[in-house]
């Protein structure tokens, strides 16, 4: 077969838009493959501004600038030489209606994990996290949560679909355990005595080490499978200003990287990277920061098997 339109093209502008050029794969279920990169294009849960369903396929977009460099500095091993990454594109689901949004990704996710794969979502808002803690926990039971955000979307006045109470019916529901789960990042209130989560905050993780951050995470976690979720917004404005409910303060994007590498080895079954909104950014940097820490959490989650 001539080659000229099915060779792997690594140019940076020659629109393959799947993350990091993996292949595309629509029924993920159909295929052999390790890890199913899913889109999930939400923003009707958020509180802010929204935008955030722009943020898989800026995400996508932003991730060519990664493609081209094979074993990722400074992991010691090729990601896509031993696992098969695919990419199936964003879920479908009727617009404005979130309860079907809720069912669908479920299911989907469900699916993904029955057929022996696991999954990185893109979103979209936080509140997609919660329906795919639903689908992970009838697979794997109750896991421990590391959770990187500037907010503890642990608040219980918010309505039934929001992005701003996930992690109050997650624990509530049995789905993780808020004592084994941590939470980096956090600069906004909640209640410090009544709390349930390990908190290491924005200004504690600003003055910590790397070190100190992962011991405390990994003596939290214990042996317990492990759901990481990476709101964008962890990041300070500088390093992420294209997402809904900036604030300042936050964890520079060495620090975060430095602090996901040092997770190498936990038992990670599922992550996801949300909240980025591309209508706010300047110069693709939130979209290219997220897409850089959705590629190290597929490191993070390869690195168990070394």
């Amino acid at each position: 077969m001539n080659d000229l339109f099915t060779k792997t093209d690594y140019s940076l502008y020659s629109n393959a838009m799947t993350f990091v050029r993996r292949p595309f794969v629509k029924d993920p279920t159909s295929c052999d493959a390790d890890v199913v990169v899913l889109g999930v294009p939400l923003d009707m849960a958020t509180s802010g501004r929204p935008g955030a369903r722009m943020g898989p396929d800026a995400i996508r977009k932003a991730s060519v600038n990664l493609a081209w460099e094979g074993k990722r500095f400074p992991w010691t091993f090729d990601l896509f030489k031993e696992n098969k990454i695919i990419d199936s594109g964003d879920l479908v689901f009727d617009c404005g209606d979130t309860e079907d949004l809720t069912y669908r990704l479920e299911l989907a996710t469900g699916e993904i994990l029955k057929s022996g794969k696991t999954l990185l979502a893109l979103g979209g808002d936080h509140f997609i996290t919660l329906p795919i803690l639903r689908a992970y926990a009838k697979h794997h039971g109750e896991m421990a949560l590391i959770h990187f955000d500037a907010h503890t979307d642990t608040y219980a006045n918010g309505s039934r679909y929001d992005h701003g109470t996930m992690f109050y019916h997650a624990p509530n529901e049995g789905l993780i355990s808020a004592k084994h789960s941590v939470q980096v990042g956090i600069r906004t209130e909640y209640d410090y005595d009544d709390h349930g989560f390990n908190v290491i905050n924005a200004l504690q993780a600003n003055d910590m080490s790397v070190e100190e951050i992962v011991a405390q995470i990994k003596q939290t976690i214990g042996d317990k499978p492990v759901y990481i979720t990476f709101d964008i917004d962890c990041l300070d404005p500088a390093f992420a200003p294209g997402t809904g409910t900036p604030v300042c303060g936050g964890l520079n994007t060495d620090k975060a990287l430095k602090i996901l590498r040092g997770l190498a080895g936990i038992n990670v079954v599922g992550m996801d990277v949300v909240e980025v909104a591309p209508a706010y950014d300047q110069s693709d940097v939130t979209a290219l920061a997220g897409a850089t820490i959705a590629l190290e959490l597929l490191y993070v989650w390869a690195s168990q098997s070394k």
